[in-house]
């Protein structure tokens, strides 16, 4: 992280004590004014009144002078209550950029609190593209008020936008872009963009189209600014263009905006007529919200979670991978249950077996990290299961092998018993075999159910290294050393 995003970081935890000192503040003056036992004059209540008005409206100034996601992660780091007060402060015309700023799960609670009117209110401020992002959380009664007050182009570009699946181009792309035709000249170009009070956010090229809206090729900025005005638009432009369809996957967009350092690159149809505009931006979000999504599912949570959200709201989204937890620590447990009697005879082994099972699940995490990374980049598809077996299992023998071997030369050395020690380094071998394959395996078999390749990847890797684990230390202990 360089000075700037420094900088920029402490300035934005600045403004965000800037916020809480304000309401700490405000918390005190409705404290003062409600007190029971107060027996201020009315002189002095009218001035606490006063006072309280005033740290309000300090705090809507502060609130205007922030970046839309500024204050989204001011609202994000503010209990409910306090949430809602600032969100109360916000100016109206501002209620649609933030929302499209916070999280889901803030979201929701923001949209609870406001009535109907101004729900319809916040769109108004809204590109097309920005309402088809925001269109799935508001309610229905909403979103057809919403629909009345488009004009026909527009309402027909949402209905496109929300059409599209989520994760392909058409969800992500926008349709503020710049058109010209091949047959004008760049004098003309230019004088048609002076015409524009300012251009669509992140263009560095002009689509060039003929007259059935097919796209013909790109002008860039550069091409435009660097050749004869008198020249025409055909001699400019570049016909080589990286292009997507609107149902072409957003992972694949991506890719291909990293590969080729895109800044912008149209979407078009079957016909090749051009529909919309990818950005850099929507593709930045887009890989930011995968992302997070991996995280969260890697972790057993099955969407983004409001830190402050309700105790009820937090258990039904963590429910489910915790009862899978149980049931296979319950499963580990019972492994444990069958070999009490080994145990009992050799107490090694009870401080043994979860170094062996805690390597595994180390290991099996790092494997199926790698290979979800894989299949997230595009790099891997469903029939290269067997060629990445054979590697991960080469490579989980070699690690087995040579830190087997340590483990098991110091439990020879502090128990003074070498079968114990050839029983470690065996059971480790074992059950870092395992871990790959399963590591391999868990994550090509949901891609090719078509599951996500993430989601409880790293909860079922640790229960089957660690049942695994322990059962394979304790049989061959039980076979070799009793």
């Amino acid at each position: 992280m360089n000075e700037e995003q420094l900088n920029d970081t402490d300035d934005l935890q600045e403004r965000l004590r800037e916020v809480e000192s304000l309401l700490a503040r405000y918390r005190q003056s409705l404290v003062a004014a409600l007190d029971p036992e107060s027996s201020q004059p009315a002189q002095d209540a009218a001035q606490n009144t006063a006072l309280t008005a005033q740290i309000l409206n300090d705090l809507r100034v502060r609130l205007d002078a922030m970046h839309p996601a500024d204050v989204a992660y001011a609202l994000e780091a503010l209990p409910l209550e306090e949430r809602l007060l600032v969100w109360d402060m916000v100016r109206a015309e501002r209620d649609g950029e933030i929302l499209l700023e916070v999280s889901d799960a803030v979201r929701e609670t923001l949209i609870d609190a406001m009535e109907r009117h101004e729900l319809v209110a916040a769109t108004e401020s809204l590109d097309t593209d920005e309402l088809a992002d925001l269109v799935p959380d508001l309610p229905q009664e909403v979103v057809e008020d919403v629909f009345q007050a488009l004009p026909p182009e527009e309402q027909a570009q949402l209905r496109a936008a929300i059409s599209y699946p989520e994760g392909t181009v058409g969800a992500l792309m926008d349709f503020d872009m710049v058109t010209v035709r091949e047959d004008v000249t760049l004098e003309v170009v230019l004088r048609y963009l002076r015409r524009f009070d300012e251009l669509p956010e992140h263009t560095d090229k002009i689509f060039v189209i003929d007259r059935d809206e097919r796209l013909e090729g790109v002008l860039t900025l550069e091409s435009l600014l660097t050749h004869d005005p008198d020249s025409d638009v055909r001699a400019a432009m570049k016909k080589d263009v990286v292009r997507f369809q609107p149902e072409d996957k957003a992972e694949e967009a991506a890719q291909a905006f990293e590969r080729y350092d895109l800044v912008s690159a149209p979407v078009v149809d079957a016909e090749n007529r051009v529909v919309g505009r990818l950005t850099l931006v929507a593709v930045v979000d887009f890989i930011r919200e995968e992302s997070e999504a991996e995280q969260l599912a890697n972790a057993g949570l099955r969407e983004e979670e409001d830190i402050f959200a309700s105790v009820w709201d937090s258990v039904k989204n963590r429910w489910a991978w915790l009862a899978v937890n149980l049931v296979t620590a319950f499963i580990a447990s019972r492994v444990i249950g069958v070999f009490e009697t080994s145990i009992e005879k050799l107490v090694a082994l009870a401080a043994l077996m979860p170094i062996v099972a805690g390597i595994g699940g180390n290991s099996g995490n790092q494997t199926v990290t790698m290979i979800v990374r894989a299949i997230a980049m595009g790099q891997v598809k469903p029939d290269a299961t067997r060629r990445l077996l054979k590697k991960e299992l080469g490579v989980a023998l070699i690690n087995g092998t040579l830190w087997g071997g340590l483990l098991g030369a110091l439990a020879w050395w502090l128990y003074e018993s070498i079968s114990l020690g050839l029983v470690m380094t065996a059971a480790m071998t074992l059950n870092l075999l395992l871990a790959a394959f399963a590591g391999v395996g868990i994550p090509m078999l949901r891609q090719r159910l078509g599951a996500d390749p993430a989601i409880g990847g790293s909860v079922m890797i640790t229960a089957l290294t660690d049942s695994g684990g322990f059962f394979i230390f304790l049989g061959l202990a039980t076979l070799f050393l009793m």
